[in-house]
């Protein structure tokens, strides 16, 4: 199958890039013809901006991440995939041809389609990954000092069973066993960064785990943290920085340790045992490897992260998108229209594990829910289906969409009641990462936990266990937005919903119309 996707992207932003393989998903399975010269025909039209084709091709192959061949998926060959560069305002056109047994989607971690909830894609399995790095234009000042090269870094657990053989452990309704390694751009330990002494660096590091948190750190190195998913941040420095699941952060490094090469480690947070993945910082002219101790890392200090969470803020003088200040956006003096408070947990339903947000367990209609709304299909979806906080009934399944008006300014609290570290994304729409606590949340808390000021904005989000956190967001991108757990077994069975944004103005200054290559399935009309 072939499929061309369009973005339009509109602010500065390091993110990972999961093309992936997805077993779950809506019944859409008709196949459309290649349309990338319509696109191109149309940007040239009505796009000033530059525009840039990329295609993906996507198969299984042979890998070896552990040494041992196993099967794996990859986009035109490669494993991590290709990384795509490029510069806000740029049209990125992707035409994907899909060789694989089964459907495939594509989600755009970190990057905000603005008015097109037609292309938002969802999670990943094993494999099929890769980066994009979107630069400010030159006329956007950027608040660091450039650095002499950027590296990226994509930091992935792995299993040495097959992707289907991990689905078939959740079908059969048992969790995921835990990872066996985690990888650094595809490897254990075999990857190296070739620098020069005395130079600056930047370190953009994603964590494209399906599961686990890791923290990051450099052998007698400082980390600078510049940049969080698209915010400039106050430039604190840090020996190690903790990066949970689908999060993506930024480093200036300054190398001016003795002439020799040091370990570049990453290692799992919240976990027993502690894997661990290393790369090579090489000084350039040095013949002195990497040698042990690795450096210190947190492994289940709880408490330790919180407070260092609490530590990344907004650098409220730094240009975003726009030539404007990130910071003349007054956030914390928004009136909040809606409060919504989304508990995750684990359930038996029918006898299977399942995970639920406020007692429901998502599974997609056979009609996707889009398609459904555009066409007023009866049915399909209930805006009640899901209630504002959680109830006491017994846990459902069902197709999981919560209402909002177009602009409402709401604060989701994000409510984990169970032992593990949970991570949340959304689509469509970045947010401000306000406050963090132990126990549960009530209205009091507030005034004692939230940052008003200069929190970041993100599109992931880290909820500790037996804690709360808790983000403000402004609905301002019409469509239907999935929110997620980033945490892939925790999707795949259940843990998601959808934010239906919407007002009755039909125009394209609010949400473009359906695409031409929409596939019409389930009980929409063919055409």
């Amino acid at each position: 199958m072939d499929l061309s996707l369009i973005i339009k992207l509109s602010s500065p932003r390091f993110c990972s890039f999961p093309f992936n393989s997805y077993p779950g998903g809506s019944s859409c399975s008709a196949s459309s013809n290649t349309i990338l010269d319509s696109w191109k025909d149309i940007l040239r039209q009505h796009a000033e901006d530059p525009y840039r084709f990329f295609t993906f091709e996507v198969t299984y192959g042979q890998i070896s991440p552990l040494g041992v061949s196993q099967r794996g998926i990859l986009i035109n060959g490669k494993f991590p995939g290709p990384t795509i560069d490029c510069i806000t305002n740029d049209n990125v056109i992707v035409n994907v041809i899909n060789k694989l047994d089964e459907p495939f989607l594509i989600t755009w971690n970190g990057i905000k389609q603005r008015k097109t909830s037609w292309q938002d894609g969802m999670h990943r399995a094993v494999g099929g990954f890769g980066a994009i790095n979107v630069r400010a234009r030159a006329v956007i000042f950027v608040p660091y000092l450039k650095p002499v090269e950027e590296f990226t870094l994509l930091i992935s657990d792995w299993w040495k069973s097959d992707h289907k053989t991990l689905q078939q452990t959740l079908d059969s309704g048992n969790t995921l066993p835990m990872a066996d390694a985690l990888l650094i751009n595809g490897h254990v330990q075999s990857t190296s960064f070739t620098t020069q002494k005395g130079q600056r660096y930047m370190f953009r590091v994603s964590n494209v785990a399906l599961t686990t948190s890791i923290n990051f750190r450099i052998q007698n190195h400082t980390l600078t943290l510049v940049e969080t998913e698209g915010s400039h941040t106050l430039q604190e420095s840090y020996e190690s920085l903790d990066i949970h699941v689908g999060q993506s952060a930024s480093f200036l490094v300054n190398l001016n340790a003795p002439l020799k090469d040091y370990f570049i480690v990453a290692s799992t947070r919240f976990t027993k045992p502690v894997l661990t993945a290393t790369a090579t910082l090489h000084y350039d002219g040095s013949t002195t490897k990497a040698s042990l101790l690795l450096p210190w890392g947190p492994t289940y200090e709880i408490h330790w992260s919180m407070k260092q969470a609490r530590t990344i803020r907004w650098n409220l003088t730094a240009n975003a998108a726009r030539p404007n200040p990130q910071g003349s956006y007054h956030y914390g003096t928004i009136p909040v229209t809606r409060t919504v408070v989304l508990a995750n947990s684990a359930a038996n339903i029918n006898g299977k594990l399942r995970y639920a947000v406020n007692q429901v367990s998502y599974a997609n209609p056979e009609t996707p829910l889009k398609i459904a709304d555009f066409y007023n299909i009866p049915g399909v979806f209930h805006l009640s289906s899901i209630k504002d906080s959680p109830p006491s009934t017994p846990p459902v399944i069902g197709a999981s969409v919560m209402g909002f008006t177009l602009h409402d300014f709401v604060e989701i609290v994000f409510q984990n009641n169970e032992g593990t570290i949970q991570s949340w994304h959304l689509d469509g729409s970045d947010f401000w990462a306000v406050g963090f606590g132990s126990g549960q949340w009530n209205a009091t808390l507030r005034k004692r936990f939230y940052n008003l000021n200069d929190a970041t904005t993100r599109h992931t989000m880290q909820v500790y266990p037996n804690s709360w956190s808790a983000i403000l967001v402004s609905m301002d991108n019409k469509g239907m937005w999935n929110l997620r757990s980033a945490i892939w077994p925790r999707r795949y069975l259940g843990q998601e919903l959808y934010t239906r944004v919407w007002n009755d103005e039909k125009s394209s200054h609010t949400e473009y119309d359906i695409p031409l290559n929409a596939l019409r399935c389930g009980k929409a009309p063919l055409n």
